[in-house]
């Protein structure tokens, strides 16, 4: 089979865009993380910091404890977003970027003379030397061609940092046998196990089973293509659908009361309504989660006439905080989130006429104008008012921000 595919993964994004923008970062240990406080943890680490053993989740204290010099640097959403603009610019200045699957990952077509393996390595080295020359030479990338793109990626993963591997079919599927079945983009845990019980517990065995087998071991066709990835076909994407819309944060250690977390959740959920409009979608369903400093968790859960309107999705936030334990002594809520479920298109539904919502569609579509031109903080609900300046934007696997309608208010 021809490779097909090209996959660029920039390695430690966050913390290599702050080393990019900081040269007195530079050759440092250093882990970027949501807010600077001790009771958090790092959400990326530069590969000197990894050396040490500090990774994505790591505790800010316990990061410390492995590598005493370590610098904490806080999160800047926007900038990341930003360069990653430019980094898509310029892998497209040396070739067609076809899909972004994330922040920091994306996947190309080769076409024509390019599946050729010279050429191909020939385009990979542009592209490094294109991102260094107009984006910065901390800004490295792993690349991996293959067949397809599933591959292409486990290729991209092999060699970190600044790696280029290529596979092509005959390699396959010795040059996977090393792997482990989590390294595989599409197997996490819970899938992990279900092949274990299925009596596949090596990537040897996953590729040396069948369709059939595989098809009972995810219980979908899924299976089946799965089984078709791992020999280098190329098949269709299937569509998707956005499941939910969701927002959180780690607060801050001056927010960490009852009274400031519901204030962070109206401003969390009038985010998240704003965004739900932006897709034409509606929310038939909200949960609510608050992470305590113990560990222990709360949850609440509500199901609800579909709707965008922020007041009405405000009062489905109240009514779950009723329920919330604020009586008990010493709580100290330590991170917060609020998810949109059950999401449908705009005008699928027939709306009832006496949907508490209707009256307000004109006072949405005016305050997400007027926000959207003059900045995010210009007209909103009164009960964000105490965290007006907290939980700024997130970057979610797979969701890259609208600057427009999510950027830092």
């Amino acid at each position: 089979m021809p490779l097909r595919a090209l996959y660029v993964d920039f390695n430690s994004y966050f913390a290599s865009v702050e080393q990019q923008m900081r040269p007195e970062l530079r050759g440092r240990p250093i882990a970027v993380v949501p807010v600077l406080a001790e009771t958090t943890c790092c959400i990326a680490a530069s590969y000197e910091a990894k050396r040490c053993g500090v990774k994505t989740g790591t505790l800010v204290s316990e990061s410390r404890k492995l590598c005493p010099d370590i610098r904490f640097v806080e999160a800047r959403p926007a900038l990341y977003v930003e360069l990653h603009r430019k980094l898509v610019e310029a892998i497209e200045s040396c070739l067609h970027v076809e899909r972004v699957l994330s922040i920091d990952e994306v996947a190309c077509s080769l076409t024509g003379s390019d599946c050729r393996r010279e050429r191909a390595l020939s385009l990979a080295h542009q592209i490094k030397r294109a991102v260094a020359g107009r984006v910065g030479s901390e800004m490295r990338s792993s690349i991996g061609i293959a067949p397809n793109v599933f591959l292409a990626k486990v290729a991209s993963d092999m060699e970190k940092p600044d790696g280029l591997v290529v596979i092509e079919d005959a390699d396959l599927p010795d040059c996977l046998y090393g792997l482990k079945l989590r390294d595989l983009c599409g197997i996490g845990k819970a899938m992990e196990q279900r092949l274990h019980r299925s009596g596949i517990k090596s990537v040897r065995e996953l590729c040396a089973a069948s369709k059939e087998k595989l098809r009972l071991a995810w219980g979908s066709v899924e299976g089946e293509r799965v089984h078709a990835r791992l020999l280098g076909e190329v098949l269709p994407d299937l569509p998707s659908q956005r499941g939910s819309v969701s927002h959180s944060h780690v607060l801050p250690p001056e927010l960490r009361t009852p009274q400031a977390a519901i204030s962070v959740l109206h401003r969390l959920l009038q985010k998240a309504a704003m965004r739900l409009r932006s897709y034409g979608r509606i929310a038939g369903a909200m949960q609510v989660k608050i992470r305590f400093r113990s560990r222990s968790t709360w949850e609440n859960r509500a199901l609800f006439d579909p709707t965008s309107d922020t007041l009405k999705l405000l009062e489905v936030l109240e009514s779950l905080w009723r329920e919330f334990p604020q009586k008990e002594d010493g709580i100290k809520p330590l991170a917060v989130a609020v998810a949109l479920s059950r999401l449908e298109e705009q005008g699928h539904q027939a709306r009832s006429l006496f949907d508490a919502g209707r009256p307000h569609d004109r006072l949405n579509a005016i305050m997400d104008s007027i926000n959207l031109r003059y900045g995010k903080n210009t007209l909103y609900f009164g009960g964000a008012h105490t965290a007006l300046h907290s939980a700024p934007m997130r970057i979610a696997f797979g969701h890259i921000p609208d600057l427009e309608t999510e950027g830092d208010y």
